[in-house]
């Protein structure tokens, strides 16, 4: 059975009367080279023309110009027979079909750069631990993370260029920001004034250079950027509107950008259903361990180190010996390269609260950097999987399996010798299914932020949501501004747990053996795709692409 959306009859009538005759495909194609083409064409596409500023153009008449061209790639993608091939191959195109998807759905309905004045931020001083940036970005970013300080020479002819970006992303972000959704406005002036501390730091980092250029961008950045904000400010009271998507166009962009096979209604069920089962397994754990000694947070640096030189080395034998997941020779210095540190204790967010306890539940989340590494050293066969998916379409990949393992590996026994560490499983698990559930009223408006933020930090056990109020804003603020990726922790660890159930139950009927660790490879070597997709590649059941796509 060959799955693809059903025709849409007024759309094709519409390409082929405005669009280019050289733009159309008249005729349908089952030739693999020709998406790998197309691919490229639409990634080219994707970026939008620079304006006469130098920046891109986000402007309404900008995007409104190119529609023509976007509905001409559509169809050409729609052409395609993929009946025959490979469930490999047909999985790339589900891909190009996700992503233009995911292109509509920001013109029509999302639309950042009109409504969020935090897609503008321009400076990122650190590295995303997901193959891109979480939330919408503009496309000429300044990754300050990827320069090695002091710069070359050659680096300061590239900081700089990149960094004269700023001034007029910051004057076109005025004239694009029209929408009327408050609370993303109102948070949005928070990120921005982030950046104008980014750019204080960038200049104490580039001090002992004496480029007069570099000086000169940083203070004209800067000025544009408090000006901005200043805009910002004096807008907010004009801002009226809700920030939230709607019900119906949460569920549409769920099914048909990240092609999770849930409605938003699902997505409730689901994440109740898991905070209840944190809690109660957190209170079975808690009476199985009333005997044991009370964990003890670090207390210096020396201590932390310690801590998280045994939590590394702990974590990747058990994978190696358990027979987990293959033990790639890059593992170990990747988790080298971004071990935690120790952080005072007045300090310290949710997360370092019980990173300061035991290192090694995040070190399980910490599965992200292996596959980010994998991405670097063993590029995907397919051109098409091999960079970031565009629009976060890889989280309930990514952020599902990284939460997922958490649990997995403490059920395989990572904590049969240090029983209270499986608390703080518990506890990181009900986290995330609270703030996924916040954000899902959120976007329902049924709640404000602010409340979808008191469902974060009051069903998070111990109270270890109530300690940094930074870590609850930022995270509600990004679920906010991205669909979707509140819910990912929890909706994709279960759509992984169900794509283990099925693989394993096929293998039953087969009579074979399930091995973990093939699975988990097999897993990696599908690549950071949404999981329906992967289940789809591993088992060839359909049939959650097909009641996304109706057929």
């Amino acid at each position: 059975m060959m799955l693809r959306p059903k025709p849409n009859l007024i759309l094709f009538l519409a390409i082929a009367l405005f669009a280019p005759l050289s733009c159309v495909n008249s005729q349908q194609t089952s030739n693999y080279d020709d998406l790998v083409a197309l691919f490229h064409e639409w990634r080219a596409f994707e970026q939008p023309p620079m304006n006469e500023a130098g920046v891109p153009d986000y402007s309404q008449s900008g995007f409104d110009a190119r529609q023509r061209t976007f509905k001409s790639l559509q169809e050409q993608l729609n052409e395609f027979d993929i009946s025959n091939w490979p469930r490999g191959k047909q999985v790339d195109w589900y891909i190009l079909l996700a992503e233009m998807n995911g292109y509509d759905f920001n013109y029509r309905i999302l639309r950042p750069w009109e409504r969020d004045p935090a897609f503008y931020k321009t400076l990122w001083m650190y590295q995303s631990d997901v193959p891109g940036h979480e939330g919408p970005t503009h496309h000429t970013t300044l990754e300050v993370w990827t320069f090695d300080f002091p710069l070359s020479t050659e680096d300061q002819v590239k900081f700089l260029g990149q960094l004269k970006r700023v001034k007029p992303m910051m004057d076109q972000a005025k004239q694009n920001l029209t929408g009327n959704a408050r609370e993303l406005w109102i948070a949005g002036i928070r990120t921005i004034e982030q950046q104008v501390d980014n750019l204080g730091t960038v200049k104490e980092m580039v001090a002992d250079l004496n480029n007069a250029d570099i000086n000169e961008a940083i203070e004209e950045a800067t000025i544009a950027t408090i000006d901005l904000i200043q805009w910002l400010k004096d807008e907010a009271d004009k801002k009226t509107g809700p920030s939230g998507l709607g019900k119906d166009n949460y569920t549409w962009y769920q099914q048909n950008v990240h092609l999770v096979p849930l409605s938003w209604e699902d997505e409730v069920m689901i994440l109740k259903r898991e905070l209840a089962r944190a809690w109660a397994s957190l209170k079975f754990e808690e009476q199985r361990n009333k005997d044991e000694p009370e964990l003890v947070a670090a207390a210096s640096p020396e201590e932390f180190e310690t801590m998280a030189q045994e939590s590394i080395r702990k974590m990747l034998d058990f994978l190696e010996q358990q027979e987990i997941v293959t033990v790639a020779p890059y593992f170990e210095q990747t988790l080298q390269d971004h071990r935690m540190a120790f952080i005072p204790e007045e300090k310290r967010n949710f997360f370092t609260i019980g990173a300061h306890y035991s290192p090694l539940p995040l070190y399980s989340h910490f599965y992200h950097w292996f596959e980010l590494a994998r991405m670097e050293n063993e590029p995907n066969a397919s051109e098409i999987r091999r960079g970031a998916l565009l629009y976060n379409i890889f989280d309930s990949r990514n952020e599902g399996t990284a939460t997922a393992v958490e649990e997995m590996f403490m059920q395989a026994g990572l904590y049969d010798d240090t029983p209270r560490v499986r608390e703080i499983v518990w506890i990181m698990i009900a986290q995330r299914a609270a703030r996924g559930l916040g954000s899902l009223y959120a976007h329902a408006n049924e709640m404000t932020m602010e409340e979808a933020g008191s469902i974060h930090s009051e069903y998070t056990p111990r109270g270890w949501m109530k300690t940094e109020k930074e870590l609850l804003l930022f995270e509600q603020h990004l679920y906010a501004r991205q669909p979707g990726y509140g819910t990912s922790y929890i909706v994709g660890k279960y759509l992984l747990e169900e794509t283990i159930a099925e693989v394993a139950r096929l293998n039953e009927l087969a009579g074979e053996e399930f091995i973990m660790r093939d699975f988990f490879d097999e897993l990696n070597r599908i690549g950071n795709i949404p999981i329906a997709l992967g289940r789809y590649e591993m088992t060839g059941l359909d049939d959650q692409l097909t009641m996304i796509f109706n057929e």
